[in-house]
């Protein structure tokens, strides 16, 4: 699985980017390719998912992780295909489609390019609690603010299990080691809220 690739961005068109890496260009197909203009002939590191079947090879790149991390799950929906998924990605923030799929709201996921009445429900149906991390908490700004009262080791011991968490969805010890310290800093809460407010961080960084 190729998590990312990093190299020098020398190709821009409609539908992807190509990117050199040691004498040899990648093409990563895009949902808005235009979002990496600002970086033509400088590096750039693009966000991949390794879309890989018996006939076709190919890299689907993302400006976010967040994006990329949507989309794989999107795959995982019956009906939705790579074309669909970018087709999503181009249209919506992760924010609004994730409130969308809680709301359980099918008028607006049809929308989509491709997205009947059948696709939008089978979405709902499937993504409906798994997303819910990259909403924002409107409430208190995106910090974070629970009843729990937790004592210091019982806290040391849900951060570590949210960084944990954070590990496993591809961040690296070093993107973390900022998010551990902050969350150490933050009110008391459940891993699920601690994984919440260590993706918000991360987003920003």
């Amino acid at each position: 699985m190729i998590s990312y690739v990093k190299g020098q961005l020398t190709t821009l068109d409609e539908g992807s980017i190509i990117i050199e890496i040691g004498g040899i260009g990648y093409e990563v197909l895009c949902a808005n390719p235009y979002h990496f203009q600002e970086a033509m002939n400088k590096e750039v590191k693009v966000h991949t998912y390794h879309y890989i079947r018996e006939d076709n090879q190919s890299l689907y790149g993302f400006k976010k992780k967040e994006d990329k991390q949507l989309f794989a799950q999107l795959l995982n929906v019956s009906g939705i295909g790579p074309k669909g998924a970018l087709a999503i990605l181009g249209t919506v923030s992760v924010p609004e489609f994730v409130s969308a799929i809680e709301q359980e709201d099918d008028k607006y996921l049809t929308k989509f390019p491709g997205v009947g009445k059948k696709t939008a429900r089978q979405m709902i149906l499937d993504l409906k609690g798994k997303l819910i991390v990259w909403l924002p908490d409107e409430d208190n700004e995106g910090t974070l603010f629970y009843q729990e009262d937790l004592t210091s080791k019982e806290k040391r011991a849900v951060v570590d299990d949210a960084i944990e968490a954070l590990k496993a969805l591809g961040y690296t010890e070093k993107e973390v080691k900022f998010v551990r310290t902050e969350l150490e800093k933050a009110k008391h809460g459940s891993v699920d809220d601690y994984v919440r407010q260590g993706l918000q961080l991360l987003m920003k960084s």
